[in-house]
C-alpha cells in the first residue's frame, strides 16, 4: 500500500470506527512513519523499538548536543528544532508522534499533531494543567486518533492483577489507599536540583540550545539558567510537577483504575515543608478524598514525598511490606512498588493462602508493552490503547489536583462538573494557565462539545 493511500485510509476508517484502520491486519504489514518531539533523554528509550519496527523519518528536538547520540539510532530522519516547522515541512509524511518533551510542552505539542491527524503517545503526566488534559481527551474524538500516555505499567500483567484480585472481592470494600515516594533527592548529580538564588540568575544560553522554543508556551518570562535543563526543569512548577507529577501517574495507576476512583472532590495539605516559592517542596503529605459512586463507597487517598506516609491504623492488620502503594480494605489489602508490576496481599498468611487459588485472568492482557499496543491499535490489530487520553485525562487531572495543593500550600475544594477550584479561586489561574502569544490551541474542540451539547 503507497503511503498516501495509507493516510487515506486510515482518515475513512476512523470516520467509521475510531481507533481501527479498516480490517484488523490489513495494515499489518504496513510500517508506520514515526516522528518524535523531544529526541534526547526519554526518548532514547522508544527509539530502538521504532526503529527495529517502523519508520523514524524525524526527529525534533531544541538541544542538538542532548539530542544527538538519539540522532545517531536512525540517521537517516531528517532533524529539526521547531515541531512547527516539521509540521509544516513533512506533515504528509508523518503517522505518528512520540511526544517525549518536558511536561509544560506536552499539550502544545501533542495538540498540533492530533490536529494533523496524527495518532499520538505522549509521556507522562499527560499534562501541566487540568484544562489541557481535558482538552486532549476532547481532542482524541475530535480529530479521531489513536492515542497513548506513557505509563508503561498500566500495560503490565501485574496491573490487571489488583483490578482482577480487587474485583474478586479479597480486599472486601476499600476505604483508604496509603502511596508514597522517597524522594525529592536534590544536589548536583540528582534529580531535582535547588538554585542558588529563586529565581535562578540569567545566564547566557548555550549555542546548542534554543532557550525560547523550550520555554515554548509558557507566558511568564523566564531566563536560562542550566539548574532548568537537561533534567531538572520538573522541580520548577512553571515547567514541571515536582516528585508528585513525575511518578503519581505510575504508582497510582492502580488504584485510579481498579477502584474508578475519578475525581477527588477535595485534597487537603496535611504536611509540607518548602524552602522557596515556586519549587518542589523538601517534603508534603496528602489526602485526597473521593466521594463514593455507583460502584464503591468514599475512599481517602494519602500521597506522601520526601519520606512522609499517611497514618496506619491498627484494626487494618497490614503485617507486612505496604510498598509504595497500599490498597486498604476491610478484610485485606494489596500492596506494589512505584509501579503497578509487582502486587501482593499484604498480610503474609493471607497472601500464602490466596497464591494457591488466584482468581481467573478476566482482562486482556498487551503482548509487547505500551509501545507495542499503541502501534496495533492504529493498525487496527487492537483495541484502543488501555492509557488512551480518555483513561490518561482523568489519571492525570487527580495527580496535578495534588500538584495544585503542594504548589500553593492551600487545601483544595474541586468542583470537577466546573473544573473550578471552588474555596480558593485564585487557585484558577493553574487550572487554565496564561499562554505566551502564537502558542494558542484547543479552544475549537471546546467550542465543538459545546455545540453538541446544546
Amino acid at each position: 500500500m503507497k503511503r498516501r493511500t495509507f493516510i487515506q485510509t486510515t482518515a475513512s476508517a476512523f470516520a467509521l470506527a475510531p481507533f481501527a484502520i479498516g480490517q484488523a491486519g490489513q495494515a499489518a504489514n504496513n510500517k508506520l512513519n514515526v516522528a518524535f518531539i523531544g529526541s534526547g533523554g526519554r526518548a532514547g528509550n522508544h527509539i530502538g523499538f521504532f526503529s527495529n519496527n517502523e519508520n523514524i523519518v524525524a526527529f525534533c528536538d531544541v538541544d542538538e548536543k542532548r539530542a544527538s547520540d538519539n540522532y545517531r539510532k536512525a540517521p537517516d530522519a531528517k532533524r529539526f528544532k521547531d515541531f512547527r516547522v516539521m509540521f509544516d515541512q513533512m506533515a504528509n509524511e508523518i503517522d505518528a508522534v512520540v511526544v517525549s518533551t518536558p511536561d509544560h510542552t506536552h499539550f502544545v505539542a501533542t495538540y498540533n499533531a492530533m490536529a494533523l491527524g496524527k495518532h499520538v503517545l505522549t509521556e507522562k503526566p499527560l499534562t501541566h494543567d487540568i484544562w489541557q488534559a481535558r482538552t486532549l481527551k476532547k481532542a482524541g474524538h475530535y480529530f479521531k486518533v489513536v492515542t497513548q500516555m506513557g505509563n508503561q505499567g498500566h500495560a503490565t500483567d501485574g496491573i490487571r492483577k489488583v483490578k482482577e484480585w480487587y474485583e474478586s472481592g479479597v480486599t472486601g470494600k476499600v476505604h483508604t489507599v496509603l502511596s508514597s515516594f522517597g524522594g525529592p533527592s536534590f544536589g548536583p548529580n540528582k534529580y531535582f536540583q535547588k538554585p542558588e538564588s529563586h529565581p535562578p540568575a540569567k545566564q547566557a544560553v548555550p549555542e546548542h540550545l534554543d532557550w525560547q522554543l523550550w520555554r515554548g508556551p509558557v507566558a511568564k518570562n523566564v531566563e536560562y539558567n542550566s539548574v532548568y535543563v537537561p533534567t531538572r526543569w520538573r522541580g520548577f512548577f512553571d515547567f514541571g510537577n515536582a516528585q508528585l507529577g513525575d511518578w503519581a501517574c505510575h504508582t497510582l495507576d492502580a488504584p485510579f483504575w481498579a477502584l474508578d476512583l475519578g475525581a477527588p472532590s477535595s485534597v487537603e495539605v496535611l504536611e509540607r515543608v518548602s524552602t522557596a516559592e515556586n519549587f518542589v517542596p523538601d517534603q508534603s503529605l496528602l489526602k485526597f478524598t473521593f466521594p463514593a459512586n455507583k460502584k464503591r463507597g468514599p475512599v481517602v487517598l494519602y500521597w506522601g514525598d520526601g519520606g512522609l506516609k499517611g497514618p496506619i491504623k491498627e484494626e487494618w492488620n497490614l503485617k507486612g511490606d505496604i510498598g509504595s502503594m497500599c490498597m486498604v480494605g476491610e478484610k485485606g489489602a494489596i500492596s506494589t512498588g512505584g509501579r503497578p508490576n509487582d502486587p501482593r496481599l499484604v498480610n503474609d498468611d493471607q497472601w500464602s493462602e490466596f497464591k494457591k487459588n488466584l482468581p481467573a485472568e478476566t482482562i486482556r492482557r498487551i503482548k509487547g508493552g505500551h509501545l507495542q499496543e499503541w502501534v496495533d491499535a492504529i493498525k487496527g490489530d487492537g483495541p484502543a490503547p488501555g492509557s488512551n487520553f480518555d483513561y490518561a485525562s482523568g489519571l492525570t487531572e487527580m495527580t496535578l489536583l495534588g500538584v495544585l495543593a503542594q504548589r500553593s500550600g492551600k487545601n483544595i475544594e474541586w468542583d470537577a462538573k466546573n473544573m473550578r477550584v471552588t474555596n480558593h479561586p485564585e487557585l484558577n489561574l493553574f487550572v487554565r494557565e496564561p499562554v505566551r502569544k502564537g502558542w494558542e490551541r484547543g479552544d475549537e474542540v471546546w467550542a465543538e462539545s459545546i455545540r453538541r451539547e446544546s
